[in-house]
């Protein structure tokens, strides 16, 4: 039987659709193997995000071509819709499939068209124009007039046992200057809440215990869906989606606040974790319903960009640096021992010093925990691309260090404020060894990594006590190894 192997790249959302790749590929009888080696069918799932993307994605072409010369490539993704005839000239690739048709991959890479490449063009849906020289089949459309949705668990080595990914929403109606995602990922789209509540329930079936809701821009969930009549019956007093609660079905108006409410209403999910959601979706409800549900984790990670508001302006962001102040404050006051986080890019076109230094000043002030820093990468086709004034690489190199120092600072600081203290954590699927013995990895509520000492089973929930701090992650102890559900037994922090 022939086997198949998909190799994901950049962000969440790419990995859950690789996740839903290799459903699509098992149903068509096709067996998944460990490595491209061995593999009759290689699927690269693309990012496009940065330069740096574009890169990694044909080097990848390259290994896989050098390792398994007999393999079919395929190429897939937002890289693989933004610029398909670009990697189809490219020595190795059989077949460029786009996001537009990426729920049909699997089928069009086992029919007969691939091993009739020379014919050219096999008509699935709305193929436009584009060929190539060798006539090596493309499958991209106008991915604006797409309504499909990929979802499927994503899991990982160290947490496929503890904290699978689910995306219950793709593609952004923003357009911000800078960025080419809503081009390649489409409109805003929703996973329907039926969907979301069984996934969410076949997952805590099969013994998983935390899981973590993501999306291109996950708070606009639920924009695109059809109001629900509400449901009748008694209210009891409550948090919204809490057993028991006022309207804990999920027979409501489809939003973000309402989907996490019925996902704890209607399912026994022991925590649920909510990825990045943007400043002017974070809510006073949605804080306060993260704050006080002990099955929430309490984790908010909040995209910045910048604390200039002449970039954001130029950025196109609907926010301005005191509204996003203001958010970040709520979320620390609401909960003061959560992990914060945020994206913040270095070097946009017309960045000054004083502009950066806006920035800086602004990340120093507000309580994050830790920071994903990006330096400016233009895209084809956005405007940001073609504004005056680009950022020389070498200074933007220089800011971005800054800024990772003072992230790092401000991480090392939040982790060394629990030494002494419980702190609840799962243990994941990964035992090492270090100059203190044998320990498990773990991830705490409020996303750090913590290494137990001596060696427990994965996807266990434990209350271990902070005793140091070592190489990035903190390090704790387990008295008595007994196990703290989290709807069971909340831990209040200090």
């Amino acid at each position: 039987m022939a086997g198949f192997f998909v190799e994901n790249f950049g962000c969440r959302a790419t990995q859950a659709d690789g996740a839903a790749l290799e459903r699509q590929f098992q149903d068509q009888g096709l067996v998944r193997v460990s490595t491209p080696a061995d593999a009759s069918v290689v699927v690269l799932n693309t990012c496009t995000v940065t330069t740096g993307a574009d890169q990694d994605a044909r080097a990848a072409i390259r290994r896989v071509r050098r390792q398994n010369p007999e393999a079919k490539i395929i190429v897939t993704g937002c890289y693989a819709q933004r610029a398909p005839e670009e990697i189809a000239a490219l020595p190795g690739v059989s077949l460029v499939v786009g996001n537009s048709h990426k729920h049909q991959l699997a089928r069009i890479a086992v029919s007969s068209a691939l091993a009739r490449v020379t014919t050219g063009f096999v008509p699935i849906g709305n193929l436009g124009q584009l060929t190539t020289n060798d006539q090596r089949p493309i499958f991209v459309s106008d991915i604006f007039a797409h309504t499909e949705l990929l979802a499927a668990p994503v899991f990982d080595a160290a947490n496929e046992r503890t904290r699978p990914n689910l995306k219950i929403q793709d593609g952004c109606d923003n357009r911000c200057s800078f960025c080419v995602i809503p081009y390649v990922r489409g409109q805003s789209r929703s996973l329907e809440v039926d969907r979301i509540i069984c996934e969410v329930n076949t997952l805590v079936e099969s013994g998983y215990r935390e899981v973590v809701l993501s999306g291109i821009n996950l708070g606009r969930w639920g924009m695109d869906l059809v109001d629900s009549p509400a449901d009748v019956g008694t209210a009891t007093p409550g948090h919204p989606g809490e057993r028991g609660s006022p309207g804990s079905s999920h027979s409501r108006k489809p939003t973000f606040v309402n989907l996490i409410g019925s996902i704890l209403a209607e399912t026994n999910l022991e925590k649920l974790r909510i990825s990045s959601v943007e400043p002017m979706d974070w809510s006073d409800e949605l804080i306060d319903l993260v704050a006080t549900s002990p099955r929430i984790a309490k984790h908010a990670h909040v995209p910045m960009q910048s604390g200039s508001d002449a970039v954001l302006r130029r950025m196109h962001r609907k926010y301005r640096p005191w509204h996003y102040r203001e958010k970040i404050e709520k979320i620390r006051a609401a909960m003061p021992q959560a992990a914060i986080g945020a994206d913040v890019m270095v070097g946009f076109p017309g960045e000054t010093n004083l502009e950066f230094e806006e920035t800086r000043q602004m990340i120093d002030g507000l309580p994050f925990t830790y920071q994903h820093v990006f330096t400016y990468s233009a895209r084809p086709g956005t405007p940001a691309a073609s504004m005056p004034n680009q950022v020389p690489v070498q200074v933007a190199r220089e800011r971005n260090r800054i800024l990772r120092e003072l992230a790092s600072e401000k991480k090392l600081a939040f982790m060394r404020s629990f030494i002494g203290r419980a702190v609840q954590a799962i243990t994941l699927n990964v035992v090492g060894n270090d100059a203190d013995g044998e320990f498990t990895e773990a991830l705490t509520d409020n996303y750090l990594k913590l290494r137990l000492r001596g060696r427990h089973e994965p996807n266990r929930w434990m209350q271990p006590t902070v005793d140091a701090v070592r190489e990035g992650a903190l390090r704790g102890t387990c008295c008595n190894g007994v196990e703290e559900p989290p709807f069971r037994a909340a831990l209040t922090y200090p």
